[in-house]
C-alpha cells in the first residue's frame, strides 16, 4: 500500500504540475515519491520480482500523468462524428510504456552500479530519452519537463542560453538532489548536514530564476525593424465546414476577412494552418496558374506593398516509378502522388514560394516507420482526427523574404512549434520573426489548443523572435521576445488580430548551439553503459580465475 500510495502522488505532482492549468513549482518535487518507492522496493522489500514491481507501479504513475495532461486526445473525432478512443489510448499507453522503460532502465543500473551511479544515469537517460523523443517517427514530446514552466515566462527568461532541454535538466537535478537529501536525512539525522542541503536544494531552484528575473528586466535588444501584422481566423469548423464548402467560398471567406480588418498598412497577411482549399489540395506545379492563389493576390493588388502567407494542402504528380519518394501512393496505373501539409507566400507578380512541414504528427500526418508496419497494417494508418497519409517534407527549413520591408518570416506550421532546436533552424536561415500557422480545432475546447500556444512561448524566449500565431479556430496571439502573450483572441470566434511586430537579427546561444545540454548527457549515458560492460567484464573474468 505504501508503495501505491507513492506511486499515486508522483503522478499527482505531475499532473498538476502541467500548464495551461497547473502550478508548475510542484515539479521540482514530482518525481521523488517515485525515486522513493524504487529505493524502498530495491533495499528493503520482500517482493520477489522487485523489477517487474518498480515497472509496473511506475506505468501507474505515467499513465495517469499522461491522461491528466494529454486526456484532450480524445476531442478528436472519427470520420462517424463519435469521439475517437484510439486517439487517446494508442499514445497514452505508448507514451506511459517508454517513460516506465526509462525509470525501468534505471532501476537496473542503480541495482547493479549503486546509488550515486544510478543518479547520473538516471538524469542522462531520461534528458536523452527526451531528445530521442523529439526526433524519430512516434515523436512525441508534450511532456518534456522543460515545457511545464512556458506559462511563468518571467521566470525563463535563461532558456536563451540552454532552451527547454536545460529546463528538464534542472528540474531532474533538484529531484534528484531531495531524494539524496532525503536519504542522507534518514541514514544519519545529522541536523547540519540536512541545513546544508536544503540550502543546496533552495539555491538550485532559486538561482535560475534570480538570473531569469535579471535577464527579463534588463532585456534591450534593439529591434531592426518593425512591421504591421495582420492574423486571420477564420474559425472552419475541420471536420464536416471545410469538406462541405466549395474552396472558392472559404477563401472568399477569408479575404473578407482579411478586407474587413485592414486599417490601414499591413505588411503581412498570415493565414492558418491549411486554410485553403478546402475539400483536397493543390497541384504545385499547377500553382502559378492556380485560380484560387490568383485570387489572393489580386487581392494583394488592391494593399500595395502587402505578401499573403497561408497554409495550404497541396501535393505533386510523379509519373514514372524512378526515384520515387517514399511518402508517394500510387493512385492510377502510371501516377503516383506525394502530399503535403505545406506554407506559402504570396507576393503579385512573383513565385509562389513554397514550405513543406517538416515535423509530421505520428499517426496523423505521418505512417511511422513505413518500410517496416505498412506490410503488417496495410495502406490505413491510424485515423486521430487528420489525413490518413504519409506527407511529404521538406529537409531544411527556409525563411521567407519580404521584397517590401526587412521582415523575414519564418513558416512554422503547428506541431513544429513544439520543437526547439528544429525552430531555430529557421532562424539560422534568416528569420527575424516567426510566424506560426496551425489549426488546433481537432480537440474542441480542451487544455490541447491553450498547451500547444503555451509552448510557443518557450520558442520566442529561446530564440529571441516576435511571434505572430495564426489560428483557425483560436488562440491567435502575438507573442514579444520575452515570451510574453501582446494580445491574443478567444477561441471559436472568426475574428482577425492586429499586431506590431519587431523584428530582431541577433542569434540566442541557444539557436546556435542547440540542445546542448542533451547532447553532453547523450555522451554521459553511453560512457555510463561502457563503464558498466567494463565493470561486467572485469568480473566475470576475476570470478574465472
Amino acid at each position: 500500500m505504501k508503495y501505491i500510495l507513492l506511486t499515486l502522488i508522483s503522478a499527482m505532482l505531475l499532473s498538476v504540475s502541467w500548464p495551461t492549468y497547473g502550478v508548475p513549482f510542484f515539479i521540482f518535487f514530482a518525481l521523488v515519491p517515485l525515486l522513493m518507492m524504487e529505493h524502498d522496493i530495491s533495499k528493503f522489500s520482500a517482493i520477489k520480482r522487485k523489477g517487474w514491481a518498480v515497472f509496473g507501479l511506475s506505468y501507474i504513475c505515467f499513465v495517469i500523468w499522461n491522461i491528466v495532461t494529454t486526456g484532450w486526445l480524445y476531442g478528436s473525432k472519427n470520420p462517424d462524428g463519435s469521439h475517437s478512443l484510439m486517439a487517446v489510448l494508442f499514445p497514452v499507453l505508448i507514451n506511459s510504456l517508454l517513460y516506465s522503460l526509462v525509470f525501468q532502465l534505471y532501476h537496473w543500473y542503480k541495482n547493479a552500479q549503486g546509488t550515486y551511479w544510478g543518479f547520473a544515469f538516471f538524469i542522462a537517460i531520461w534528458m536523452s530519452f527526451e531528445k530521442f523523443h523529439m526526433t524519430w517517427e512516434l515523436t512525441w514530446p508534450w511532456l518534456n519537463l522543460g515545457n511545464v514552466f512556458s506559462e511563468y515566462p518571467k521566470l525563463i527568461q535563461w532558456y536563451d542560453t540552454l532552451g527547454a532541454t536545460g529546463g528538464s535538466f534542472w528540474i531532474l537535478v533538484v529531484n534528484v538532489f531531495i531524494f539524496y537529501s532525503l536519504r542522507v536525512w534518514e541514514a544519519g539525522r545529522k541536523r547540519k548536514e540536512l541545513i546544508k542541503n536544503v540550502s543546496i536544494i533552495a539555491g538550485l531552484i532559486i538561482l535560475p530564476m534570480v538570473i531569469s528575473i535579471f535577464k527579463y528586466n534588463n532585456f534591450n535588444e534593439k529591434p531592426i525593424g518593425q512591421v504591421n501584422v495582420l492574423m486571420l481566423q477564420p474559425d472552419l469548423d475541420p471536420y464536416a465546414e471545410k469538406y462541405s464548402k466549395d474552396s472558392l467560398t472559404i477563401e472568399n471567406d477569408l479575404l473578407t476577412l482579411a478586407e474587413q480588418n485592414s486599417k490601414g498598412k499591413i505588411d503581412y497577411y498570415i493565414a492558418p494552418e491549411t486554410a485553403i482549399p478546402g475539400r483536397g489540395s493543390l497541384s504545385e506545379t499547377g500553382f502559378e496558374k492556380s485560380f484560387l492563389l490568383n485570387n489572393i493576390k489580386d487581392f494583394l493588388s488592391k494593399h500595395p506593398g502587402s505578401v499573403f502567407n497561408t497554409g495550404v494542402s497541396s501535393h505533386r504528380y510523379y509519373f514514372s516509378d524512378t526515384n520515387l519518394p517514399k511518402e508517394a501512393y500510387q493512385i492510377n496505373q502510371g501516377v503516383w502522388v506525394e502530399s503535403f501539409n505545406t506554407a506559402i507566400q504570396l507576393i503579385p507578380n512573383q513565385k509562389v514560394e513554397v514550405y513543406h512541414k517538416g515535423k509530421l504528427v505520428p499517426g496523423v500526418e505521418i505512417f511511422p516507420y513505413m518500410s517496416v508496419l505498412k506490410p503488417l497494417l496495410g495502406d490505413a494508418m491510424l485515423n486521430l482526427g487528420g489525413t490518413v497519409a504519409s506527407l511529404g517534407t521538406d529537409d531544411e527549413r527556409v525563411a521567407f523574404s519580404n521584397p517590401y520591408n526587412k521582415g523575414k518570416i519564418a513558416p512554422i506550421i503547428c506541431y513544429e512549434s513544439i520543437y526547439g532546436e528544429f525552430v531555430t533552424d529557421y532562424v539560422k536561415k534568416g528569420a527575424n520573426f516567426l510566424g506560426i500557422m496551425t489549426n488546433d480545432s481537432w480537440w474542441g475546447v480542451t487544455e490541447g489548443h491553450k498547451q500547444l500556444l503555451s509552448y510557443a512561448r518557450l520558442r520566442a524566449i529561446e530564440t529571441r523572435r516576435e511571434i505572430a500565431r495564426s489560428a483557425n479556430s483560436g488562440i491567435s496571439a502575438h507573442i514579444n521576445a520575452k515570451g510574453e502573450i501582446e494580445a491574443d483572441t478567444l477561441y471559436g470566434d472568426q475574428t482577425a488580430l492586429f499586431a506590431k511586430v519587431n523584428l530582431y537579427d541577433q542569434q540566442t546561444f541557444y539557436t546556435r548551439a542547440g540542445d546542448l545540454l542533451s547532447r553532453i548527457s547523450i555522451f554521459a549515458l553511453g560512457f555510463l553503459v561502457f563503464y558498466f560492460l567494463i565493470k561486467y567484464v572485469q568480473g566475470k573474468i576475476a570470478k574465472q580465475k
